[in-house]
């Protein structure tokens, strides 16, 4: 296997991931969906090989002791790269997350225009939630990018590993990355607050810990931009409550009841030409959808969506529906979505 040779090919072509697993020919994703090369099936030592040049001593030590190491790597000419290196049944593998080298403009995306209302807020909680490989780290480059160029203003972002490099335009930007700059989220967390910033973007909320420290940094007003590996509005904030004991959760319903302002949650669908196309549901906390958080009745959020839409807020379910309709994507595909909403909805009237 050439391996500089198949990262230049898959990102020629166009691909998301890039996978390397022991007893497997090498592959990568492409629109969604696996292919593999005509390249013979790797060996252990062959990948771990890959590993071992690509990561740093101290990560590829973590790697061998732990089982398990995240990295952001450059390759070449090819561009930068998510990494992750982890053991298996068969032996070891990694997988690389392409990193577009241009940090996205918002308005090449397919997003609803009310996504620009968290560009105006000045505190507050935005989360970007979705499945893994959704896209949730790129529409959060894209915001924060509308915001370097248009106003003035402090931005740290926390992450595992950084993904886009912004380079500042009319903003402050320190980018920290976590394992490299900082030992946790929720330590440079809390010392993002003595640095002055305005805005604090979390990779990702993981933990109780994470959670409660961001609660306190919306309370102090700053704008905390974060991602959650759920769907849908509903869904995403019952997440967060559930990750407190019982004691604790009706307080967290209060703050979150004041302190959240938008949910954006969106999926990659095969576009009917090729290629992929972002579905988005799209929730702005109005004062109705304040008292469901704080009265435990987030069954009822989806309601008030659909009832929102004068206000920008759409359902996963309208999203893909406006999709078909412009012929973006086909009726298979809007199908096969909107059949199992339908079932998750049906399941959640029964709970």
């Amino acid at each position: 296997m050439d391996f500089y040779n198949l990262v230049k090919m898959a990102v020629d072509k166009g691909a998301s991931d890039i996978h390397l697993a022991s007893g497997n020919h090498p592959a990568y994703r492409l629109h969604g969906n696996v292919i593999f090369t005509d390249d013979p099936a790797l060996t252990e030592g062959e990948v771990t090989a890959v590993i071992k040049a690509l990561l740093m001593a101290d990560k590829f030590n973590t790697f061998m002791t732990v089982g398990e190491a995240d990295a952001a790597v450059e390759i070449g000419d090819c561009g930068r790269f998510r990494a992750n290196a982890f053991h298996q049944r068969c032996g070891t593998s990694i997988v690389l997350r392409v990193i577009n080298s241009v940090v996205p403009e918002l308005s090449t995306f397919n997003m609803p225009k009310a996504i620009r209302k968290t560009l105006e807020l000045n505190a507050g909680l935005v989360l970007l939630c979705g499945p893994t490989g959704s896209g949730k780290s790129t529409t959060l480059a894209a915001l924060l990018n509308e915001i370097n160029k248009n106003k003035s203003r402090h931005i740290i972002t926390i992450e595992d590993p950084v993904e886009f490099i912004h380079t500042p335009k009319h903003c402050i930007i320190n980018q920290r990355e976590i394992g490299l700059d900082c030992q946790s989220y929720a330590n440079a967390l809390r010392a993002a607050m003595r640095e002055d910033p305005d805005i604090i973007l979390l990779g990702e909320l993981r933990d109780r810990e994470t959670m409660s420290t961001a609660m306190t940094a919306v309370e102090t007003g700053h704008l905390v931009f974060s991602t959650v590996h759920t769907e849908g509005a509903a869904k995403t904030i019952d997440r967060l409550i559930d990750i407190f004991p019982a004691d604790q959760q009706q307080q967290i319903r209060v703050q979150l009841s004041t302190s959240l302002k938008a949910v954006i949650s969106q999926r990659l669908l095969p576009r009917a030409t090729g290629g992929r196309v972002a579905a988005f549901e799209m929730m702005f906390v109005t004062k109705a959808i304040s008292n469901l958080i704080r009265e435990n009745k987030t069954a009822n959020i989806d309601q008030s969506i659909q009832l929102g839409s004068q206000t920008g807020m759409i359902t996963m379910k309208k999203s893909i529906e406006g999709l078909l309709k412009q012929g973006i994507i086909t009726a298979q595909t809007a199908n096969c979505l909107l059949y199992t909403s339908d079932a998750a909805d049906e399941a959640r009237s029964v709970d």
